[in-house]
Parts: C-alpha cells; sequence; structure tokens
C-alpha cells in the first residue's frame, strides 16, 4: 500500500491534539488509513540537553538513539487523532519498539520527520498496527523506527500471531536504578507525552492501573544510555518487547550479554520480574 504524504509547514500544538484525544472514545472503523504527515523539523539543544538528563544520556556530539522519537511525538498524535485513524488513541497499548540508526547521528540540526501507519493484525487481546516513524537529512534516511500498538477494543477475523523474544545468550548485570515517582512527569516534560497512565497514581487508576507506570520509551532509553559502552554508534537495530509496566516508584536491575555488535538485554524487577526483552544487531 502506498502512503498518501500530506507535508506540514510547522510542528502541531500539542494543548489542541490532546484535547481531540480526549474527547474520542469509539472505534470508528476496522482499517488504517493510507496517509502519513511529514515535517522538517530543527532540533532544539535545550530541549536535547533536558531529555540526556532525564534518560541518562552523556552529553556528546550525537543524538541519544531513542531521541528521534522526540522529534516525532507531535506528528504522531496529529496522525493518530485525525478523523480518518479509527482508533482511540487513549487506550492503546505500546506493546514493542524497533530502531534502526543507519547513519552516526553526530552534528543533526535540521530534519524531516515522517510518520504513518501500516501493517494491522489480529492479536489474542485485540488487535496491532505498526506506527513507523522515519528521520532524514539532506543525505537521506538517517533512522527509522517502528511501535507496535495494541487496540484491545477491535477484534479482526483471522488466526493471532505473536512473536516473543527469548533470552539465548547469557546476561550478567550491568546497571540498577531506581525510578521516582515522579519520573512520569520528568519525562512528559521533555518529550510532550502527558499520557495520565504515566503522571500520578490518581490519573492512572482512571485507566485501570493502580499506580502510575514509566512510559515504555523512558525504560528503553535509560537502558541504552547504561549500554552506551556496549552499542556501536551506528548500523544498529536495537528492538525491545515491553512486558510488566514499571510501576512507579521501583527499582529496575538491567541484564546484558557482553559488548559486541549483537546482543540481548533484559530490565527486570523484584522477583525477577520481567519489564522488557530486547535485542540489537548490525542493520541488515
Amino acid at each position: 500500500m502506498s502512503t498518501d504524504w500530506h507535508t506540514l509547514n510547522r510542528e502541531p500544538n500539542l494543548p489542541g491534539l490532546y484535547f481531540r484525544a480526549a474527547t474520542r472514545r469509539k472505534i470508528t472503523g476496522s482499517s488504517l488509513p493510507d496517509s502519513g504527515l511529514r515535517c522538517w523539523l530543527d532540533v532544539d539543544s535545550k530541549r536535547l540537553a533536558a531529555y540526556r538528563n532525564v534518560c541518562g544520556f552523556a552529553d556528546n556530539s550525537l543524538l541519544p538513539p531513542t531521541y528521534p522519537h522526540i522529534l516525532a511525538f507531535a506528528l504522531q498524535m496529529q496522525l493518530l487523532t485525525a478523523d480518518e485513524f479509527p482508533f482511540p488513541l487513549l487506550g492503546l497499548i505500546h506493546l514493542g519498539n524497533r530502531i534502526r540508526v543507519l547513519r552516526p547521528m553526530g552534528g543533526v540540526n535540521r530534519v524531516r520527520v515522517g510518520v504513518r501507519v501500516q501493517n494491522l493484525q489480529p492479536h489474542a487481546k485485540g488487535a496491532t498496527f505498526d506506527l513507523l516513524t522515519t528521520l532524514d537529512d539532506q543525505l537521506g534516511t538517517l533512522w527509522e523506527a517502528q511501535s507496535r500498538m495494541l487496540c484491545r477494543k477491535l477484534k479482526l477475523d483471522g488466526e493471532p500471531r505473536e512473536d516473543l523474544m527469548t533470552s539465548t545468550l547469557p546476561l550478567t548485570q550491568v546497571a540498577q536504578w531506581k525510578a521516582p515517582a515522579d519520573i512520569g512527569r520528568q519525562y512528559a516534560r521533555v518529550s510532550g507525552d502527558y499520557n495520565p497512565i504515566h503522571l500520578s497514581a490518581v490519573s492512572a487508576r482512571l485507566f485501570g492501573f493502580p499506580s502510575a507506570i514509566a512510559h515504555g520509551l523512558w525504560n528503553k532509553a535509560r537502558a541504552l544510555a547504561a549500554l552506551a559502552d556496549h552499542l556501536p554508534t551506528a548500523n544498529i537495530e536495537i528492538a525491545v518487547q515491553f512486558h510488566k509496566p514499571v510501576r512507579l516508584p521501583g527499582e529496575v536491575t538491567l541484564l546484558a550479554s557482553a559488548a559486541g555488535s549483537s546482543g540481548e538485554l533484559k530490565l527486570i524487577g523484584g522477583a525477577e520480574l520481567e519489564h522488557m526483552i530486547g535485542q540489537w544487531r548490525p542493520v541488515t
């Protein structure tokens, strides 16, 4: 399916998009639109510095491998709250994320961000689709990502298929950290992602969670910051699946295989509770 691209002149306004998200609660269809959004954006040095601080990345000349998600967030919000998008944004569950850093992301100041959706599939708990994001500079595609999203209230015909990652390599402890009660609010301020399930216990309970939970992409970013010496800076694909959420406040341990071009990682909590599992490898 080809994408009908729409180019925006500026980054969308988030407050208005949150209002749209809050007022849409019904599923309006069972197929994905073929439209996508593109926009040239500048990298804000102050926002980047704040993101590094919240996620634990070193202050160097490279964009953190997860930072393009921050640049793309407003475009993703506009795409997922558009009239033609059939699922309510609030209530979607982020099951997994795969990023590919194709070239070193040093000296990046202005980029074109693109977002679209595809690959609607039946799932044991509803239906899934992929939110695809790309980052281009003047030389071409620099970075790309695939986020697997679950819509629980949609049922599709067909046999559900789920590819679960498993650990096959020896893993040792690399780092351990505490996720404070306000990390959801800290991350929201640098990312724009003010989903109520991350902000406080009171707002999380409105959506069926006993306490606030950490953003999945904060968990991934924090893990990659701790693995900076393990991983190549380019020609790398890093995929994770999110399992049990990290309740706030909480403490987690990061396990990983040996440094190299390929490897595996796992984020666990108390009693070996598995929060996130992942792997990295060269881009094929």
